[in-house]
């Protein structure tokens, strides 16, 4: 199974990326998607950050084994279109 790094973007440039230097282990790149997307449902619901504006405004960074970008997922995915419920 591939190994994924998990990082945050909370804003633009450097210092806005918390980088994951552990990685975890996902069945494949969708199975890393829907669990970062139920972790920023986590966080947008409990957690209080005072660097955190809008957390709207994040996404999740993942990155493969190799460091390079696999899949960006906005916090803003966490958000069910209303056409998506006909």
């Amino acid at each position: 199974m591939p190994l994924f790094f998990i990082n945050v973007r909370h804003r633009p440039g450097p210092t806005g990326l918390a980088v994951d230097p552990e990685g975890a282990v996902y069945a494949d790149l969708n199975a890393a998607r829907e669990d970062v997307l139920a972790q920023a449902r986590v966080m947008i619901a409990r957690e209080r950050h005072t660097f955190v504006r809008d957390w709207m405004d994040c996404s999740f960074e993942i990155m493969d084994q190799a460091g390079q970008p696999a899949l960006t997922v906005p916090f803003s995915d966490t958000v069910v279109e209303l056409e998506d419920w006909d």
